[in-house]
């Protein structure tokens, strides 16, 4: 019976597919370092500590998203699954009514009709999830972002119930990240994912996920956790911080890499009332 689900379904996923996704290459040019990112296919991955600024930078992204484009956004729709339980749709609505020019309640509910919100409290759960999600990039072709905040929130539960083995600690993070790669693929989807940091890094470490032009131009305290099938699709990652000498404590810095060409940028940038200001 589910193969036959799928196979009613391949016309739909054909017709969204010749559709096309819309372009979200103007997404955020100054997260990036280099031009005309992301395209369909790109896994960003946001890494550092609690406190800056990564969820701010995720609300900023989702307001361009389903912010229409008379208004300066790109009217496209977000998927976005809460594994930490800490989306605030009240700060997302702030951000809408400074930025909207029309700042009507009719307005700020069209915008927030392109964002779905799905929570997870398990590892399991996130992969049924994304399993029963994929019909609906299927059947919404202007479905081009889809946000997980975050891939590391049961890095600590999963490696506690897999025991000592390794494979059992990582297989339902191997199985999200596996299926995730086939949903960019086969959907023209672009991922943002955030991930907490959890470990130093290893002086002996001769692990390489890391540009070496990256290594060589910054000490970064990174140490890759995750499994390696997250790691190999990972093709940015943006690394955040928080300015100790910024008097409000509202001043960040992020350091943007292209994993596969090796760019890297530096930038800072602030979090006001309306949002994420570079």
């Amino acid at each position: 019976m589910a193969e036959a689900f799928r196979r009613a379904e391949s016309g739909t996923q054909l017709l969204a597919r010749l559709e096309g996704r819309s372009s979200l290459k103007n997404l955020e040019p100054y997260l990036f370092a280099e031009e005309g990112s992301p395209v369909h296919g790109d896994v960003v991955e946001f890494h550092g500590p609690e406190g800056t600024g990564k969820t701010e930078m995720l609300y900023h992204l989702i307001a361009r998203c389903i912010i229409p484009k008379s208004g300066g956004g790109l009217e496209v729709e977000v998927m976005f699954i809460d594994t930490d339980y800490h989306f605030d749709m009240l700060r997302l609505v702030t951000i809408l009514e400074n930025r909207l020019t029309q700042r009507t309640e009719e307005m700020i509910k069209q915008c927030l009709g392109r964002l779905f919100l799905v929570n997870c409290n398990s590892s399991t759960q996130l992969l049924l999830t994304l399993y029963s999600l994929e019909n609906m990039f299927c059947i919404h072709p202007s479905l081009c972002l889809l946000i997980l905040d975050s891939v590391s929130a049961f890095y600590w539960i999963d490696r506690s119930n897999g025991g000592e083995s390794l494979n059992l600690q990582e297989m339902n993070l191997k199985k999200c990240a596996n299926f995730l790669e086939k949903l960019m693929r086969e959907h023209h989807l672009a991922l943002f994912a955030t991930t907490q940091t959890l470990m130093q890094k290893s002086t002996n470490s001769a692990e390489s996920f890391f540009p070496s032009k990256l290594q060589h131009e910054t000490d970064m305290d990174y140490r890759p956790y995750l499994c390696k099938s997250w790691q190999q699709m990972v093709t940015h990652r943006v690394f955040f911080f928080k300015q100790c000498s910024s008097g409000n404590g509202k001043g960040f810095t992020i350091v943007s890499c292209h994993l596969k060409r090796n760019n890297v940028v530096k930038r800072s940038f602030s979090v006001a009332e309306c949002g994420v200001q570079f």
